[in-house]
């Protein structure tokens, strides 16, 4: 055996040591906190798991979680938040630990404001939810560097996410603060806090390989270090098959029904700790929207194939990735179509079909986490899940066909399937919950403009100077310096400045080449615009930009700006990536092309209205700001106005579809990214929309200030406020009734964001009206209606938030069809 082998056989043996003892100590814990529970007289706090379950004091949970990011929402969002996901039916709030915002400077932590994970976990515990602590801490996220600090780089002969010292002890101090941060404030479980589960690092296994024998020993320190800990709750990591004892691997995706192989040990839970409740948003990409029946589908699949117990949505509330915290090409708005919107508002149907299946999962949840499990085939794609104790019983009926109904009979019953659907049978007989089936209501939510920015002279402008190589810079060299490295990530720009000295030859046409590895590519002939390039999330990683040039005779100045939209969030080596001009030269006619790569290069870094604050208060006083005059869609134009707050408390956006690209920031806070100059396959910006958080408001003179990249119309801004105005419901009077009533039939049910009432009734239909009408017209009616249905409709509903209409024929003061299988619609305003 060599040395090298010698010692990872003892690194081995002492690492499962660890281990051991680790699991030793955690179990001699829970002993001592019920000894010492036993003594005082008072109720033991643990948290402990089974192959079944996460058990909480000694019994078994059925856990509901959801995703929330306390970065991507502001401290007075949290509240609202939180009881909208306690009313979802959730039990648990998940968020991952940010390192970059926490210590964003070596040694230097930041808990404020947006940042305060303490008064997050406080609030979430003050509503009775539990928490799930996903502390990393790289965190991937489509957050930029995957949540790791960008000084990291710098950290002499460092490897990111290996068995790397520097980077583990580094990471190791980074955990052990979070830990020790959570005692000292008594929020674990055992403590009377909320903390029920942690995770150390965060899907390794997509990138173990990568790092050959230095992966799998990374994962077992990890694994040791994170349990000696000593936080008294278990630990997690998912996507990570071979995670060691006493850790719990976890299933990540669309469909862990399906996918997840399983708990890599008979007593250990299955966990699901990202179900994605739609994909996260890309510019140039059309949003991709996930159904609630298709979401429901994949939950009631995981809990009846897996034995799931926690679920977890990612995300229930998306957000904003404010600033430049947004990974490479990412939208600002994250996440927008979660039950729980950019803004915090309720996103229907999604959240009121998922409700109701928590309350059809929980009304059974004796026999799914302690009965007998069994399964049946009732076809090629139809099959039985039955889970059953001595006094209860219930069963997942399950049709996998997506294009057919099938008929399945069960015990003594016959039961229809919609297509791609789940029946979940209480007492293994009557049916309570269809995945297919969505009666939940859907909203419509409209941008209401309350403010036209298009007063000419409320606007100033401040043109970014562009820089010549002549300019005093601190990076020069006859060489392209990598973009990253030389910003630290503390800016998307970074300017290459050279001279070009031009002979003429002729009148043939000259080309100027350039290629790049960064995002976006801007060129400057002596102060002129020349041209500019950029990718996509899914494109090669260079962009190549040709453009036709005109130079003078002698010297020419080339100026290329640099950008980047976000730094990568995953992936093995990150540490070693390279972005930014990598090949430069200039193409006369049919000559040999000129290369510029050796030339004298000096490097800007970021734009000169950023580096002197100009979107702040202070900032901007000192900038030369002048008149707009016609400097409308040119690049490199920083906008200034101001706007006062709409009145109520409706969530603020900034319509920016007129722009081209930048950066926003109201009174001095960056409220992201905007790229509406970059369109979808549909043709339209991948995002329009940017939230203004209250936070970030004074009741008047609020100033707004755009940094225009590319070129854009300011005067075309508006100001506008988002609302649910228009909800819709239409139900069968065979649909299953709701477990949240206590009415026995089923219902249309309408509800209004806080704050609003049901103003108008736009249509009502109790009959046969057309399917999934969701307008006014009187073409939506069918061959049967009541005529009793707008005045019953609006007798229940006008004035109120919410209301409920029985879909029965008493209501509507008779049949007004009988033999015809009838529904009721119900179109309705909000305000």
């Amino acid at each position: 055996m060599s040395m090298a082998a010698a010692a990872a056989a003892i690194t081995a043996v002492l690492l499962a040591a660890l281990m051991a003892r680790a699991s030793a100590a955690a179990a001699g814990r829970v002993w001592a906190d019920e000894e010492k529970g036993a003594h005082n007289g008072t109720a033991r706090r643990q948290v402990t798991y089974d192959g079944r379950s996460l058990m909480l004091d000694g019994a078994r949970r059925m856990l509901f979680s959801g995703d929330i990011h306390y970065p991507r929402s502001t401290p007075e969002m949290w509240p609202r938040l939180i009881e909208s996901a306690r009313e979802g039916g959730l039990d648990v709030i998940q968020t991952y630990v940010f390192w970059n915002v926490h210590e964003p400077i070596q040694g230097q932590y930041n808990f404020e404001g947006r940042y305060d994970l303490v008064k997050f976990i406080r609030e979430i515990h003050a509503q009775g939810l539990y928490v799930s602590l996903r502390v990393g801490p790289f965190i991937e996220a489509e957050w930029k560097y995957g949540g790791l600090p960008f000084w990291l780089r710098g950290v002499p002969n460092i490897t990111f996410r290996c068995d790397n010292e520097p980077y583990k002890v580094h990471m190791q101090k980074f955990v052990a603060k979070i830990v020790n941060m959570m005692k000292d404030e008594k929020l674990y479980y055992p403590q009377g806090g909320p903390i029920i589960i942690s995770q150390i690092e965060n899907e390794y296994k997509l990138i173990e390989g990568a790092f050959h024998s230095r992966g799998p020993p990374y994962v077992r320190w990890a694994a040791v270090m994170a349990v000696n800990l000593q936080t008294g709750v278990p630990w997690m990591m998912c996507k990570q098959d071979d995670a060691p004892d006493p850790i719990i691997n976890t299933c990540n995706g669309l469909i862990c029904g399906e996918t997840f192989i399983g708990p890599n040990k008979p007593n250990k839970p299955a966990l699901w700790t990202e179900n994605w409740t739609s994909r996260y948003p890309l510019y140039g990409h059309d949003p991709r929207y996930r159904s609630p029946a298709d979401i429901a589908f994949a939950v009631a699949l995981f809990i009846a194939r897996k034995k799931g117990s926690f679920v977890s949505y990612y995300m229930y509330h998306g957000g904003t990735n404010f600033g430049r915290f947004a990974s490479s090409y990412v939208t600002t708005s994250y996440y927008d179509g979660a039950p729980l919107d950019e803004y915090g508002l309720i996103w229907q149907s999604t959240w009121s079909h998922l409700r109701e299946l928590h309350a059809a999962v929980k009304q059974s949840e004796e026999p799914l986490l302690s009965g007998s499990y069994s399964t049946y085939s009732f076809g090629e794609q139809q099959e039985g899940h039955v889970f059953e104790t001595e006094s209860n019983c219930v069963a997942f009926l399950v049709n996998l066909d997506k294009h057919k109904t099938s008929n399945i009979q069960f015990g003594e019953a016959s039961f229809q399937l919609a297509p791609k659907s789940i029946s979940i049978l209480s007492s293994c007989r009557r049916v309570v919950f269809e995945t297919a089936k969505v009666n939940a209501q859907h909203g419509l939510r409209t941008a209401q403009v309350v403010q036209s920015l298009n007063n000419v002279d409320s606007w100033k402008i401040f043109k970014e100077p562009i820089p010549l190589a002549i300019n005093n810079t601190t990076h020069i060299g006859h060489r392209f310096f990598e973009h990253l490295s030389t910003t630290k990530d503390e800016t998307d720009y970074l300017w290459y400045l050279t001279r070009y000295d031009y002979r003429s030859n002729g009148d043939t046409q000259l080309v100027l080449n350039v290629e790049s590895q960064a995002h976006v590519l801007h060129a400057y002939i002596n102060n002129d615009y020349v041209g500019s390039a950029h990718g996509s999330h899914d494109g090669p990683r260079n962009i190549i930009l040709k453009t036709p040039i005109t130079l003078r005779k002698g010297q020419n100045s080339i100026s290329l700006l640099s950008v980047m939209v976000g730094s990568p969030d995953s992936g093995a080596y990150m540490e070693r990536r390279i972005f930014g001009v990598r090949k430069v030269s200039i193409q006369q006619g049919d000559h040999k092309s000129h290369s510029l790569n050796n030339e004298l290069w000096k490097h800007q870094i970021g734009l000169s209205g950023e580096m002197n604050n100009i979107y702040t208060p202070e900032g901007s006083s000192r900038a030369q700001w002048t008149a707009i005059n016609k400097s409308m869609h040119l690049p490199l134009i920083w906008y200034k106005t101001t706007f006062d707050t709409p009145w109520g408390n409706d969530p603020v956006t900034l319509n920016l579809s007129s722009m081209g690209k930048g950066e926003v920031w109201i009174n001095g806070e960056s409220i992201g990214r905007y790229w509406a100059s970059f369109k979808t396959p549909s043709g339209q910006p991948s995002q329009s929309l940017y939230h203004v958080p209250q936070y970030f408001l004074k009741p008047r003179e609020n100033t707004l200030v755009l940094m225009e990249e590319m070129g854009g119309d300011p005067l075309q801004i508006s100001v506008n406020t988002m609302s649910v105005t228009r909800v819709y419901s239409s139900v069968n009077e065979l649909s299953t009734p709701s477990l949240l009533s206590r009415r026995k039939h089923p219902a249309v049910r309408l509800r209004c964001q806080q704050g609003k009432r049901i103003t108008d009734i736009e249509f009502a239909s109790y009959g046969n009206p057309a399917e999934d009408c969701r307008s006014s017209s009187r073409s939506c009616l069918g061959s049967c209606h009541a005529e009793t249905t707008e005045f019953v409709v609006k007798d229940a509903c006008l004035g109120r938030r919410k209301c409920a209409i029985p879909v029965r024929p008493a209501k509507f003061r008779g049949d007004p069809c009988p033999g015809i299988e009838k529904s009721l619609s119900v179109v309705a305003s909000c305000g």
